[in-house]
């Protein structure tokens, strides 16, 4: 039949579009939710208006055919219905597009406007319903007339309206490809009411509908789901690798920082012993250089939190002239000899007390005079203070200046950019690794400060900071500064504290750093030696524990000690875990305190100040015999080199030959039961503690000049840690060909 003609077409088009929509994946949005009924209410309204007109002509006079013809008047309404509240979604401001329907914070709100919409819909198909309704088929025209149509197209046309209201009010809007379907359906619609005027027998308004349902499935935000699901992986894997990155950066702070705290250690003490001129300017050489490892370690980890986004700001009041003393002393110890002229203008009215991060606010000070030093060959750098007061806040207004090298104009840009450094065939010998500028942009936006920079290439440069601190009404002597407590060693004779590390040469280090308070030292290997102690009676004043033991770590150690009823001693976590947020962490444990590997004199002082008592008693002077070691007999250093372990590293490392020695006999004596450990976790299956000694035994192996086994235990560490099971069973008879090679070595070096 002729009339049916546009119909059926518009029945093919919406199978394609239906059969295309429903089998893609789709966001969950709830655009997507109404054009699910848009467009299966579209086939519905199709197939009944093509049922009506095919009775209405064939059959006008069937009980069957005037209950068609309302029923596709209700489906026409329905239809208009649907897109009516598909527009009111498009245009609401509550509509974030939220993937999740679920996740749409005002799904509530919508719910209930279409309940609204249901309950509209109720009343007009229930006039519909009631309505009479006249047919009128003639030589195959027919159409409907009457008080149930003019009812049908007033309530469509109420809605048309409401569309136009609708869109006129988000004029702004206008050219939102969302809002197309509707101009083109007022264009189509007028088509289709001349055409059909004129041409009585051509039905068009099914195929309108369907049309602007078609054309609607290309405005819908619909983004490929693949896409979407390879950023999800992509996002997936990133995360992975950033975890991964800051596990490494753990793990090398810990690897660097446990060499670091023998070559520190002993340099310190070194330092302290009658010992040539000469040779005290190569310690102190050692000193600085390690110093200098420790700022660059420090640097990478502090990037590392910048990114994460943990790094805190942790306000306490402070004494602000305190504070540029400590930068002054820190910046005239770096000038050293250089011929360079050290202005400085700090303002008289610099409030005595402030409210802020003093620890950052150094930070920042101290990174930008160390790079002006750095870059500046001859003449002079500047530190000016001044201050703007309003209220109880002072601006710090802090510029430092130089006559360096300077920066050029399209360089200036990319200074604060990380790991950058210009100019590097001129600056080859300066130090740095191009975080110091990065790291102080990040630290004075946290502070919310500014920072600015001022050059002129082959002149000089000027650095000028602001940050806002708020002024405490206090003097300097009211506030408890834990700036730099005094670094001098005090008498703390008669007190005594236990070490727990599994470490010998770091037990070794803290005993020696501990010598000058002639406090009493005991030393054990772990957790459950140090229980052990406790539990027989053993009193000390304070307790230093490592983390990373094996069979029990330094937390469930203080958790067991903590258990013991009346235990009351003071634990500080010693660890070479020194990742920032590591402090914070370890007293959310319930350490009292957290000392950090290499241990800083500076830190360990003030630790012992704050949990140790001055005595006034003295302990008994002891004249130490030295003990000569017979290297012609059967230690022979000679042997050693022969059979490939760095004997001359590993005494630059631990200070002489006497230390060597010491260290190298009570790996020996403990070298056998310590392999038969680390085979019996590997038999259990026990991973955890199995890795913690293959690290324990890495470590020891550096320290003592066994490269090779270092290197595969540390194969071994990481495969523990990456529950790598294979690879331990496929090379753990390797490592224990090595370890017994090194047995043998050791067992006739020692002259057994």
């Amino acid at each position: 039949m002729s009339s049916l003609f546009f119909q059926i077409s518009s029945i093919f088009y919406v199978i394609l579009v239906a059969i295309i929509y429903f089998t893609k994946k789709k966001i969950k949005t709830i655009e997507n939710n109404i054009y699910k009924n848009i467009i299966l209410w579209t086939f519905v309204t199709l197939l009944i208006d093509m049922a009506s007109v095919y009775f209405g002509i064939k059959f006008p006079n069937y009980a069957i055919t005037l209950p068609l013809c309302k029923f596709y008047l209700s489906c026409i309404l329905i239809w208009v219905m649907l897109f009516t509240y598909y527009i009111f979604i498009i245009s609401s401001r509550k509509n974030n597009g939220n993937i999740n329907i679920e996740q749409n914070e005002n799904i509530a709100y919508f719910k209930k406007i279409k309940y609204i919409f249901i309950m509209i819909g109720i009343i007009i198909n229930l006039g519909i319903l009631i309505l009479p309704l006249n047919l009128y088929s003639d030589n195959g025209i027919m159409y409907t007339y009457g008080p149930c149509a003019i009812f049908s197209y007033g309530c469509a046309g109420i809605l048309v309206i409401y569309w136009i209201v609708t869109i006129l009010f988000n004029r702004r809007n206008i050219r939102n490809k969302k809002y197309w379907p509707a101009f083109i359906f007022f264009a189509l619609a007028l088509v289709a009411i001349f055409i059909q005027s004129t041409y009585p027998n051509i039905l068009l308004v099914t195929s309108v509908a369907a049309y602007i349902t078609v054309l609607t499935y290309f405005t819908i935000e619909n983004p490929d789901i693949k896409m979407i699901e390879q950023l999800n992986v992509a996002k997936s894997q990133a995360e992975r690798a950033n975890r991964a990155k800051t596990d490494f950066l753990s793990s090398m702070s810990h690897e660097i920082r446990t060499p670091l705290n023998a070559i520190v250690g002993f340099s310190q003490a070194l330092a302290e012993e009658e010992i040539s001129n000469e040779a005290r300017e190569e310690v102190k050489d050692i000193i600085a250089s390690s110093n200098n490892l420790l700022e660059i370690v420090n640097g990478i980890l502090d990037i590392s939190k910048i990114e994460a986004n943990k790094l805190e700001i942790v306000n306490t009041e402070y004494d602000s002239n305190q504070l540029m003393r400590e930068v002054i002393s820190l910046i005239k110890a770096r000038l050293a000899s250089r011929p360079l002229e050290f202005r400085i203008e700090i303002d008289p009215t610099l409030p005595p007390v402030l409210y802020g991060d003093y620890v950052r606010l150094k930070q920042i000070m101290i990174n930008i005079l160390t790079n002006a030093v750095k870059y500046t060959k001859e003449g002079y750098v500047s530190l000016t203070v001044n201050t703007v007061i309003r209220d109880d806040i002072c601006r710090l207004i802090i510029a430092v200046e130089d006559s360096g090298i300077g920066i050029k104009s399209e360089d200036i840009d990319k200074l604060f950019t990380k790991f950058q450094r210009f100019e590097l065939e001129k600056n080859i010998t300066t130090e740095g690794t191009g975080l110091g500028l990065a790291i102080t942009k990040s630290l004075v936006e946290l502070m919310k400060g500014k920072i600015i920079v001022q050059s002129k290439y082959g002149e000089g440069s000027k650095f000028t900071v602001s940050i806002d601190q708020r002024i405490v009404p206090k003097s300097a002597d009211e506030v408890k500064s834990d700036i730099t407590p005094s670094n001098e060693p005090f008498n703390a004779y008669g007190q005594k504290i236990l070490i727990v590390d599994d470490n010998n040469v770091n037990l070794k280090v803290a005993k020696r750093l501990l010598k000058d308070y002639n406090v009493e030292v005991d030393l054990v290997t772990s957790g459950q030696e140090c229980l052990d102690k406790i539990l027989n009676g053993e009193h000390y004043d304070l307790i230093f524990l490592d983390d990373m033991m094996p069979r029990m770590t330094g937390t469930e150690t203080l958790r067991h000690l903590n258990n013991i009823i009346g235990f009351n001693i003071p634990v500080v976590a010693l660890t070479a875990n020194a990742i920032s947020g590591m402090r914070e962490r370890y007293i959310s444990l319930g350490f009292n305190d957290y000392l950090a590997k290499p241990i800083n004199k500076e830190q360990l002082n003030s630790i012992l100040r704050n949990y140790l008592k001055e005595s006034q008693e003295h302990a008994p002077t002891v004249t130490a015999k030295k003990i000569k070691i017979d290297n012609a007999n059967n230690h022979n250093v000679k042997f050693l080199e022969e059979n490939d372990i760095d004997v001359k590293q590993s005494i630059e490392l631990l200070g002489d030959l006497e230390m060597y020695d010491s260290t190298l006999e009570e790996f020996y004596k403990n070298f056998v039961a310590n392999l038969e450990r680390i085979n019996t976790y590997k038999e259990k299956n026990d991973l955890n503690n199995y890795t913690i000694l293959v690290h324990s035994l890495k470590s020891d192996s550096k320290y003592l000049g066994f490269k090779a086994l270092a290197d595969l235990a540390y194969k071994h560490e990481m495969a523990g840690k990456n529950n790598n099971r294979e690879f331990i069973n496929d090379n753990y008879n390797e490592l224990i060909q090595e370890a017994a090679r090194i047995y043998n070595i050791l067992k006739k070096y020692m002259g057994e």
